[in-house]
């Protein structure tokens, strides 16, 4: 029902899709940003929706836990989430890639809030690294609403290096929100 409303939304409103998934490429981190808007999400899950893309997102198991709200979020893609004891939250969605049949694109937003972060969680690239999959980059820009599914790199492991890469990309981008978006992903003193 939710991925009908996003297509609904996605379309309403005058969004243009731009990029597609290659047909080969069965899993995959997709790096959501800016994220300045709650209506971000809805407008990427009917872009990616519209594109017949399988896009997964990560929420607390516990919201799946209750009809309808289950049933609502899962329609949508959403892929509850659980700590475990001995296991980080990279290890776990990791292997949880890595185990599964089902061909997914999971999107990941590392700024974390809608509010100013200048410093991404950098779970999603460490997740990529781990499953072995590449990370696509995709953006809204709210200035031209064109909906974008841009560039893959596979992660090298040199950090410092690819996230030099995921800069380049977003920043000519122009989110909801411009105030709200920061493009310093690490501090060089990260690396030192």
């Amino acid at each position: 029902m939710l991925k009908f409303i996003a297509i609904f939304m996605f379309k309403l409103s005058g969004w243009t899709l731009m990029g597609q998934m290659p047909a080969d490429v069965k899993k995959s981190i997709i790096v959501g940003a800016p994220h300045t808007s709650n209506l971000d999400l809805i407008i990427s899950l009917g872009g990616f929706h519209k594109m017949r893309l399988p896009i997964r997102f990560l929420i607390k198991k516990e919201w799946l836990r209750y009809f309808p709200v289950n049933k609502i979020l899962r329609s949508a893609g959403a892929l509850g989430i659980e700590r475990e004891k001995n296991n980080t939250m990279v290890d776990s969605i990791a292997d949880l890639i890595s185990s599964s049949d089902e061909r997914m694109a999971i999107l990941i937003t590392p700024e974390g809030t809608r509010k100013r972060e200048c410093k991404w969680k950098t779970g999603f690239y460490y997740i990529a690294l781990k499953a072995e999959i590449p990370i696509f980059l995709s953006y809204l820009d709210y200035s031209k609403k064109l909906a974008v599914l841009g560039p893959s790199f596979m992660p090298s492991g040199n950090f410092k290096s690819d996230m030099q890469i995921i800069r380049d990309f977003y920043k000519d981008v122009v989110p909801k929100y411009p105030e709200n978006f920061c493009l310093d992903i690490y501090q060089d003193s990260d690396f030192e």
